[in-house]
This record gives C-alpha cells, sequence and structure tokens, in this order.
C-alpha cells in the first residue's frame, strides 16, 4: 500500500467519526480495514497494492492519534482559518484538514509540502472545486505560524 493510499484510508477513517457518536468510533478502524482486505476495489478504487499489516498499523496508529488530538487540531486549524470556525467547515474538508493539520505538527517523516499537497489532492477527489483553496490557505497559514513558532 502506498502512503498516499493509507492517507486516503486515514481520512476516510476520520471521515467517519464526524457521522457517529463519540463513543461510536470504537471498532471502526478496524471494521473500514477488514472491508478494505475483503473488497479492495471496492472501498479503495484503483489500490494497486494489498494491504499489509504493517499498512493496517500504520493506519490505526495515525487515526487513532488523529482522533485523540482533534480538539487540539481544530483549535489550531480556527487560528490558521482567517475567522472560520471549525464546526462550519464541511464534513469532508474538516478531516482532510485534521489529518494534513496532523501531519505538519507531529509527524517528522513527512515533509510539510507533500502533508499539503496531499491534502489538495483528497479534497479535489472528494469535494467541491472551493475546497482546495480553501485548504490550501488554511493549511499554508498553519504552516507560517509553525515555522514562525519554531524560530521564536
Amino acid at each position: 500500500m502506498t502512503r498516499t493510499e493509507a492517507r486516503d484510508s486515514i481520512f476516510r477513517i476520520v471521515f467517519r467519526e464526524a457521522f457517529l457518536p463519540e463513543d461510536g468510533m470504537e471498532g471502526q478502524t478496524e471494521e473500514y480495514l477488514a472491508q478494505l482486505g475483503e473488497e479492495p476495489e471496492t472501498f479503495l478504487p484503483g489500490m494497486k497494492h494489498e494491504i499489509e499489516p504493517k499498512d493496517e498499523e500504520y493506519i490505526r496508529t495515525k487515526v487513532d492519534a488523529i482522533l485523540e488530538k482533534a480538539a487540539e487540531l481544530d483549535s489550531l486549524l480556527e487560528s490558521a482559518s482567517k475567522d472560520w470556525k471549525m464546526n462550519r467547515v464541511g464534513k469532508a474538508e474538516l478531516a482532510i484538514l485534521r489529518v494534513a493539520a496532523y501531519e505538519i505538527r507531529y509527524d517528522e517523516d513527512i515533509p510539510d509540502k507533500v502533508a499539503i499537497n496531499e491534502a489538495l489532492e483528497l479534497a479535489k477527489k472528494y469535494c467541491d472545486e472551493k475546497a482546495a483553496p480553501f485548504i490550501n490557505g488554511v493549511l499554508n497559514q498553519l504552516l507560517e505560524r509553525e515555522d514562525s513558532k519554531e524560530s521564536d
């Protein structure tokens, strides 16, 4: 499984969270991974590689970390979004922003520009045409804030 395919799966699982009560996420990652393993073309069209145990662990770890830090990520995103509250942002856009913000803030293995580019690709795939520029603006503002914080 490529990193892009894994990120797509992470986005899809984080997106599910928007529709479930707080305790409803339990088991969602496992359910998704089981379905992906059984019917990869249905759950991730165009998937080029079979999902391996290391991919499953990567996805589980990342989803858990993003959901654990969702409130903090939302706060960071709100401060970077120039008068937009995260509860006004579409659910798909919010899930994409959370994944990318997590990667920018916490995942040192992923370059910031790659996180932003991958977020834009997800936006083009799952959202309307206005989402990518909005996501790009918020993430670039977040990146500027992160960079200025590091230089202090």
